[in-house]
């Protein structure tokens, strides 16, 4: 079953209507269950609700990841996860309008349900957005309703990248799959191969030189011996990284699917990886770091050195993104809810904090001079940077459940503004759709009437609110 939320810009009262399921009865990827909205959360977790991320066993002094009495960052992720701390009785307010019919630039346009399971991953191009989750099924939405999709055989869907015509999609069974999109139906989607391809493995496995010891068991080098956490792309080299729970991160040939390095890069879970940003990559961990390391192309294949430990801390890195305009910057989010910068000045060695959330940052994401973060407290806020100056420009809500995964892209009507499309995945199984603006203005206007659609008889709630906020930044040599 299908659910969505849509604004009209027309006036008028409320409207309900109702679509019949465009694949029609049963769906092809299996059968759709409704939940209801007042169900409790903290029912048994299963072996793909284990964890959000990987957390450090190391940092036994962090603050909590999800629990409001600040347990030790020791305990299991099975344990912390925020199904066992999400009450049944969280409600959610929909309505950015204020009693002046005044509405905020950064609102809410559309969330989209689908009752299979909890959202980990997205992606963004062209208008359209891939979304994976705990299900197998990989998504295609296109102006707010359902285009296509696709099913993986095996893997909770951690990551998902989009090269040209194909899609990467980085899973929890330590594979990454490729699939490759029809030119004469641009819904199709077909299966075009794993890395590592499986005629690599057998050429690999022939030499006793290609294995490697892995948790006391030996694995070829060429495979993730545990979830793949993060994907990255370098298309100027053509490359792929994939980062993963198994401590290393490895590059990959997308003309030839070939694996030309592995790099045992941390001591705990590598969380994140960024390859896009010129020769370096950086990788941040559970082990509390997050290093640079220098890229040099062989012509074999390549090489990779640690340049610099950039963050050392005693909570887990649980996610990395660049804001590259006006001089690039890092951000780096930990498991203690902080968010720390560090500007390219002098080798990304000085920076500060940014203070916005209460649980653990999930996600980060980067679009033009604006920081995006996702989190356990189910909010997202909304970052402004102005040289060293941060500004909190506003904090999203709505969501039920931790926000695990964000995409954006620009938004194509804004004509006069830098405004931007920001899609969020939470654990509570939807995907809201925000428009955002780097300077937004509060406008007067019509108040507007919401449509409600949806395909099947119970829905999720569809709420989601903003919150203007102040001045959250400190700046100076860490």
């Amino acid at each position: 079953m299908v659910n969505f939320t849509l604004w009209s810009k027309e006036g008028g009262t409320n409207t309900m209507f109702e679509e019949p399921d465009s694949v029609g009865g049963k769906s092809q990827f299996g059968d759709m269950k409704c939940s209801d909205p007042g169900m409790a959360v903290n029912a048994p977790l299963t072996a793909s609700d284990d964890s959000l991320l990987a957390y450090s066993n190391t940092s036994g002094n962090c603050p909590p990841l999800f629990e409001a009495n600040r347990l030790s960052c020791d305990a299991s992720p099975l344990t912390m996860s925020p199904w066992n701390q999400t009450t049944p009785t969280d409600k959610s307010s929909w309505d950015p309008f204020d009693e002046n019919g005044q509405v905020s630039a950064n609102s809410l346009i559309g969330s989209l349900t689908r009752e299979e399971g909890h959202i980990y991953s997205l992606a963004a191009r062209n208008e359209l957005l891939y979304t994976g989750s705990d299900s197998k099924n990989i998504r295609v939405w296109k102006n707010l309703k359902e285009f296509s999709g696709f099913k993986s055989n095996s893997g909770l869907v951690k990551a998902i990248v989009i090269s040209g015509e194909k899609i990467f999609t980085g899973h929890q069974d330590g594979k990454i799959r490729v699939w490759k999109i029809s030119i004469k139906n641009p819904s199709l989607h077909k299966r075009a191969g794993t890395l590592p391809t499986l005629k690599d493995i057998l050429k690999s496995s022939l030499k006793p030189s290609n294995y490697i010891e892995v948790k006391r068991k030996r694995a070829l080098w060429i495979k993730h011996s545990d979830a793949v956490s993060c994907l990255s792309l370098n298309e100027e080299q053509g490359l792929i990284y994939s980062a993963s729970w198994d401590r290393t991160y490895k590059v990959w040939r997308i003309s030839d699917s070939k694996c030309l390095e592995s790099v045992q890069a941390h001591d705990d879970a590598v969380n994140s990886v960024i390859a896009s940003f010129g020769e370096v990559v950086f990788t941040g961990s559970a082990d509390g770091t997050v290093k640079l390391w220098k890229r040099e192309l062989l012509r074999k294949g390549s090489k990779h050195t640690l340049a610099q430990t950039i963050v050392q801390q005693e909570c887990a890195v649980t996610a990395l993104t660049i804001i590259t305009s006006a001089g690039p910057a890092l951000y780096c989010g930990s498991s203690d809810g902080l968010i720390t910068y560090r500007d390219n000045v002098k080798e990304f060695s000085q920076g500060g904090e940014l203070k916005g959330h209460k649980l653990a940052v999930l996600c980060l994401e980067a679009a033009g001079n604006l920081l995006i973060s996702g989190s356990a407290d189910k909010t997202i806020s909304i970052w402004r940077r102005d040289g060293n100056v941060h500004t909190s420009l506003s904090v999203l809500t709505g969501h039920q459940g931790p926000v695990k995964c964000l995409a954006v892209e620009k938004d194509l009507e804004s004509k006069k503004e830098q405004r931007w499309i920001v899609y969020s995945g939470s654990l509570d199984k939807s995907v809201k759709v925000w428009r955002v603006s780097e300077y937004p203005q509060v406008t007067q206007t019509q108040p507007k009437h919401q449509h409600q659609g949806s395909y099947g008889s119970e829905s999720l709630p569809h709420g989601g609110s903003t919150t203007s906020a102040g001045l959250h930044s400190r700046h100076g040599t860490i």
